[in-house]
């Protein structure tokens, strides 16, 4: 995992979750089907290539579905989220499923310094009325298969979750399983999101999230 000893971090807190798909439209009709809510339109990620919606899952946390898109050039960088590599993009013409987690921090140059596992660089971001900074591998891949967070930082005071309506879908519980859990743990701990997730030992690293909605209890 490339772990590195440093000092502590400010505590992190769970912001968002992702769910990948071949496409947004895809992505949207899975996921509105599972949770019988209508994803509401985000909008482009140009420095990605990238475009996404969103449904809110409580107070400043949400889901957010992202995509490929189209319409946009292809960046000069590799896409985040491992969306260029052959066997997601195989993975996910199957069906979308949820790839990775967003951490938000008060201070994420000092978070991203304190990570025992480098999360990459933050980048800044912004949208309409939105700023941000988060973490984007040079490679694009992310750590831990995805069992450890992106960090992000809204430089606003307003937040995506904010704008969206209540469809009654909440988290009940975020799961993972890696080959070395004991290390997730310890990256995880030096964040300060030792209780984010209940890690065990898997194969293959894997991230799994129950949510609660008006149908009752589904997983991604």
């Amino acid at each position: 995992l490339g772990a590195r000893v440093v000092s502590a971090a400010p505590a992190a807190e769970l912001d968002h979750l992702v769910v990948a798909g071949a496409t947004l439209a895809q992505a949207i009709e899975y996921v509105a089907d599972l949770t019988g809510v209508a994803p509401r339109p985000g909008g482009q990620h140009a420095a990605m290539g990238t475009h996404n919606a969103l449904v809110r899952l409580g107070e400043r946390v949400y889901l957010e579905l992202i995509a490929i898109d189209p319409g946009l050039p292809r960046p000069a960088r590799p896409r985040w989220f491992d969306l260029d590599d052959a066997a997601m993009q195989s993975a996910l013409s199957d069906q979308p499923r949820l790839i990775a987690w967003a951490a938000r921090t008060s201070d994420i140059e000092r978070a991203v310094a304190s990570s025992t596992v480098d999360p990459g660089p933050a980048h800044p971001m912004s949208r309409g009325d939105f700023r941000w900074r988060i973490t984007v591998p040079d490679d694009g891949t992310r750590r831990g298969g995805g069992v450890l967070p992106t960090l992000i930082q809204w430089d606003v005071a307003k937040h995506p979750a904010d704008g969206l309506p209540d469809g009654g879908v909440s988290l009940v519980e975020l799961a993972a399983s890696h080959p070395d859990p004991a290390a997730i743990r310890a990256a995880l701990a030096a964040l300060g999101l030792g209780d984010a997730l209940r890690v065990t030992y898997g194969a293959v690293p894997r991230i799994a999230a129950m949510l609660r909605t008006r149908r009752g209890h589904v997983t991604l």
